[in-house]
């Protein structure tokens, strides 16, 4: 394949490369009293290539021709439903995040230079056929992320998630590099085919260490138990639109990415991988549930409630089918809408003064105070809970059905079981919101963009989303199809 059908492949990199390093000339330039100027400009770089990549996805591109460089870099279906996901969770930080910057005086000109950048490493991550793509993507989008959570120079706890998270990050990067450079060692390639092929006739002790250390490197990314001990205090610690960014679009490419190594660099191998991956699909569903239900505030249990939510998505991983992969994609689409909604409605919980609300205690009566907010939070809420006919429910439902049909019944058993614990937790902030007496602490003005974007999450994740179902499904079960899965 030659240089210019390459470049044509990675058309939206060249578009989120090539606006990130102009923007960030005239955010030299002018500093910060063009931030917001520069945040209409990232929209539209994020938009363009959106539209660049959603044909691919529609025509359920796969096979050689969406190789580039080499086979290094992989511009398929799947990768492409992953980045309109995460352009688009991208695209929602950015609408949200200038007001909530404003009133504390701290809107920065590179805050949406930094989501650039990060959407376009994990844009890399998704697309990557190579151990090597693979690392220069993840640290693309992890360097943007340490500076993003600790943005806030001032604030003491977005300091220290910074810090915390920079440290147990660069943990998990060595982590991941060992395990890489243990799989280069022991199969003599970094080509997720290369690697497919070498271990075809199974998997010494070496290759089994480098599978395993990966594994873990990327569970840390994805805040799957047990390496999930960083996102409680990060999602509390960093400014609330970094949070929501952190909860949706680096949450869909680590997936994404695990899901590529997991099923395309050792499909061959499914049962050496498929038992890891069950014990962190069940143990972040105990986790993320239990740890949710005494906490009080409420962007901490949103940390715990992702976690909860990783585990579900896991089990779709591990039925290493169509149907799995397809129900996984879906069931991510349902929760970056649902957990752009739910941050949404928290950036609107402000007093008097402006300042954010985050106790749970502060939502008690908003039922009467702000009406609007507490249903589309409630919509949110149950469709999280996976309570039909809400439209969460039917990404579980995928899930789980595909699991049943890849025979493995006992996982699908037990995941619906521990499903009920974590209803728990959002059902008590239902309850705090219109059976409680008013805490009449919400008093700030609501901003229109905010409030739509809430409207329209809700909306989608109401019973009107089922509409959706057969394009949805179509698109997933395309996106599923490109990648070369194993025969289990």
């Amino acid at each position: 394949m030659d240089l210019s059908t390459s470049l044509g492949l990675i058309a939206p990199e060249l578009v989120l490369s090539l606006s990130g390093l102009v923007l960030l000339l005239f955010a030299a330039w002018g500093g910060d009293k063009l931030a917001r100027t520069i945040s209409i400009a990232t929209c539209i770089a994020l938009g363009a290539a959106f539209a660049l990549v959603a044909p691919a996805v529609c025509a359920g591109a796969s096979g050689p021709d969406r190789m580039a460089f080499g086979g290094q870099f992989s511009a398929d279906a799947f990768a492409g439903l992953a980045k309109l996901m995460i352009y688009a969770a991208a695209g929602a930080t950015l609408v949200v995040a200038p007001r909530f910057f404003e009133r504390l005086g701290a809107m920065r000109a590179e805050f949406a230079l930094l989501v650039l950048f990060a959407a376009l490493g994990m844009s890399v991550m998704v697309s990557a056929a190579d151990l090597v793509t693979l690392y220069i993507g993840l640290e693309l989008n992890s360097l943007s992320a340490y500076v993003l959570a600790s943005i806030l120079r001032d604030d003491e706890r977005s300091a220290e998630a910074g810090l915390k998270y920079f440290v147990l990050g660069a943990l998990a990067s060595g982590i991941l590099l060992f395990g890489m450079s243990l799989t280069y060692g022991f199969t003599g390639t970094t080509s997720f085919a290369g690697i497919a092929v070498a271990t075809a006739g199974g998997l010494n002790t070496g290759m089994l260490f480098g599978l395993i250390f990966v594994l873990a490197g990327l569970a840390f990314k994805i805040s799957a138990a047990p390496f999930h001990m960083w996102t409680p205090d990060v999602y509390t610690g960093a400014p609330t639109p970094v949070t929501m960014f952190f909860a949706s679009a680096p949450k869909v490419a680590a997936i994404a990415l695990l899901a590529r190594v997991a099923l395309e660099a050792f499909g061959t191998q499914v049962d050496a991988w498929r038992q890891v991956v069950i014990f962190a699909a069940l143990l972040s569903i105990v986790v993320g549930a239990l740890g949710a239900i005494g906490q009080t505030n409420i962007k901490r249990l949103m940390a715990y409630s992702s976690i909860n939510n990783v585990g579900f998505i896991l089990i779709g991983l591990a039925a290493a089918t169509v149907a799995g992969v397809s129900g996984m994609m879906v069931y991510l689409a349902i929760y970056v809408v649902m957990t752009v909604g739910s941050f949404v409605a928290v950036l609107l919980l402000r007093d008097a003064e402006g300042r954010q609300l985050e106790g749970i205690a502060d939502l008690a009566g908003l039922s009467t105070t702000r009406p609007l907010v507490a249903w589309c939070l409630l919509a949110l809420m149950f469709s999280l809970a996976g309570i039909p006919p809400l439209f969460g429910f039917w990404g579980k439902f995928v899930v789980f059905q595909a699991t049943v049909q890849a025979d493995l019944v006992a996982l699908a058993a037990i995941g619906i079981a521990a499903s009920v614990i974590g209803a728990f937790y959002y059902i008590k902030i239902v309850k705090v919101m219109f059976f409680d007496d008013p805490a009449d602490t919400v008093k700030g003005e609501a901003d229109w963009a905010h409030t739509v974007l809430l409207v329209v999450c809700a909306l989608l994740i109401s019973p009107l989303g089922y509409f959706l179902i057969p394009w949805l499904g179509n698109i997933a079960t395309m996106a599923a199809s490109s990648l070369a899965l194993p025969v289990v």
